[in-house]
């Protein structure tokens, strides 16, 4: 059983806590929980075979028992039993990103509401502003969250696809019948959400390629089969598609398929004008058909005269007139990053210590990492209060001591109040080594109140970065109203850092926004908000999202080396 499944148990038990009002704490244990299984680079299943279960950070024993029964029996009673205690779709109710448990139960008890489909002619025939506490402002934001459910089915967070693509091109990838293997589609061009999968395979013996597919263990449905082209949908509904290509395409099928529509249509206008014609078997003459190009991708775009264009960049967005004109952009690469920028632990609502989140750090070849931990108005997430804060500064400081050659950085991540004030005074930020502020609460005001807002913060001297600056949760919570141009230019002009937040469930900057960072002079922040050391990983798709916005080393904070940050955010 999958790390994704067991999580998705523990991901329902605290939807069902939380509907029936049990102590919030209990609920964020189970929903820490499902954090911590997510973000866990081996199967759940072989650490409890090594009998492991219970050193996994953020797993106490009840937990772990629980654990072993799910992989023992396939099934927990506890959550069984649970289940039985509500109605069925209620829990289907909080998927909606404007209706919490309270709300859920009072429409269940008002109106007998128990589906998306119940709520949503509710929602039509106008029932909802009349119950209590709701109102047409209520009604109108639970309207436009249940657009926003539609919206997402059938596609998936890059942070969940990514992972499953690679679990089925490594089972694949060992076997011998297998010469080249990749992704493609908007899987390998990294897009924030996922329609489906989409593998190239060449082999001297497809039939048995496609046969290993269509057996992995987390195939639901076959929907297609054949030598050449099989289809699934696999456990979680995406669907996947495996193609074997002859060797001497396979260069012109990754190209063709990977896309992005728009940027192929550009290349094929520019292979007529030049006597050629492109499709998946490869690059070819127009005049006697003969073949130019197919066995490797790069040689699609030299034969056009064009330099290789990486996959994050085909979105026709300026990147083949950039290659004509000599100036794509050298873009960042994983390796560049020299530490992660914003990490939460134990102090608030992470799982490691300092010294542990450290020391993964450095298995990443990191040379600092920043400790930023919530701020006293944020008490659902254990925010710290001024004194908790001294006494953290003062841990970090004996952890540097036992490190060498590593720096933990002593942050905060201070909430800025409604009216743009910041959650600490003066003469304790000025005792951090940096200091990013985010929005934790009051997400509909408009949009000028929480432009102004935003910029209020940003013109404290002591902040040096803005976090997750639109405030968006991809497939749960739309971005707050704020005129990003706005705070670009204020940014601008204080020098505040803008934060790229690599967390795969916001991935907030999005490219659009962080490219037009890069061209007003904005430095961007890469954090993942990782609240377990395993989650530091996630800055991968942070860089992902950066390559999409054709940002280089130089439009990155952390590829600086800790020396260089220390004067830039001193600078500041």
């Amino acid at each position: 059983m999958r790390n994704s499944e067991i999580a998705s148990i523990f991901s329902h038990i605290a939807d069902i806590l939380e509907i029936k009002g049990e102590n919030p704490f209990r609920v964020r244990a189970y929903q820490k929980v499902v954090r911590v299984l997510e973000s866990l680079t081996e199967e759940v299943e072989e650490i409890y075979k090594a009998g492991e279960l219970k050193n996994i950070s953020g797993v106490g024993e009840g937990i772990a028992k629980k654990i072993e029964e799910v992989l023992t029996t396939g099934k927990l009673q506890y959550y069984e039993d649970l289940k039985e205690s509500v109605p069925s779709g209620l829990v289907e109710l909080l998927n909606i990103s404007e209706v919490g448990p309270k709300t859920a139960s009072l429409l269940y008890k008002e109106l007998g509401i128990n589906s998306v489909k119940d709520l949503e002619k509710a929602v039509k025939g106008h029932r909802i502003k009349d119950l209590p506490g709701m109102g047409e402002k209520t009604e109108e934001n639970i309207r436009r969250g249940i657009e926003l459910l539609k919206r997402k089915k059938g596609r998936m967070l890059l942070g969940k696809a990514y992972p499953l693509a690679r679990s089925i091109i490594d089972s694949l990838k060992r076997l011998s019948e297998v010469n080249r293997i990749s992704p493609a589609g908007s899987l390998r061009r990294m897009k924030e959400t996922i329609g489906d999968i989409d593998i190239l395979v060449t082999s001297r013996k497809p039939a048995k390629v496609m046969q290993v597919f269509l057996d992995l263990p987390q195939v639901t449905e076959v929907l297609a089969s054949g030598e050449t082209k099989s289809s699934i949908i696999m456990k979680g509904g995406l669907q996947v598609d495996v193609r074997v290509v002859k060797p001497d395409s396979f260069g012109a099928a990754l190209q063709y398929f990977t896309g992005s529509k728009p940027h192929n249509i550009k290349l094929r206008e520019l292979a007529n004008k030049r006597g050629l014609k492109i499709n998946e078997y490869g690059v070819f003459k127009i005049n006697g058909g003969k073949k130019v190009a197919g066995t490797e991708e790069k040689d699609v775009y030299v034969v056009l005269d064009l330099p290789y264009i990486p996959p994050e960049l085909r979105e026709d967005r300026g990147e083949i007139e950039a290659g004509q004109e000599g100036s794509l952009p050298e873009l960042v690469e994983l390796k560049s990053i020299k530490g992660d920028l914003h990490v939460h632990s134990k102090w608030s609502d992470g799982s490691d210590t300092i010294m542990e989140l450290a020391e993964a750090a450095r298995k990443l070849k990191y040379q600092y990492i920043a400790i930023c931990d919530h701020s006293k108005s944020l008490g659902v997430a254990g925010g710290l209060s001024e004194e908790d804060l001294k006494r953290q500064i003062a841990e970090v400081r004996k952890v540097n001591e036992k490190l060498n050659g590593f720096r933990v950085l002593a942050g905060s991540e201070v909430d800025i109040r409604s009216d743009g004030r910041l959650d600490f005074e003066d003469d304790i930020l000025k005792e951090l080594d940096i200091v990013i502020a985010s929005i934790h609460t009051g997400f509909k005001q408009d949009r000028k109140t929480m432009t102004n807002r935003i910029i209020r913060a940003m013109n404290n001297k002591f902040v040096h970065v803005l976090a997750h600056p639109t405030g968006r949760l991809l497939h749960e919570r739309e971005p707050y109203q704020v005129d990003m141009e706005a705070i670009i230019e204020e940014a601008k002009r204080t020098g505040t850092f803008l934060e790229l937040n690599a967390f795969p469930d916001r991935l907030d900057l999005n490219d659009v926004h962080c490219r037009r960072a890069k061209e007003e002079g904005v430095m961007v922040t890469l954090g993942t908000d990782a609240h377990h050391k395993t989650q530091l990983e996630a800055m991968y798709y942070g860089v992902a999202t950066a390559r999409r916005a054709w940002l280089e080393d130089k439009d990155v904070l952390n590829t600086l080396s800790l020396k260089d940050l220390l004067k830039k955010l001193k600078r500041r």
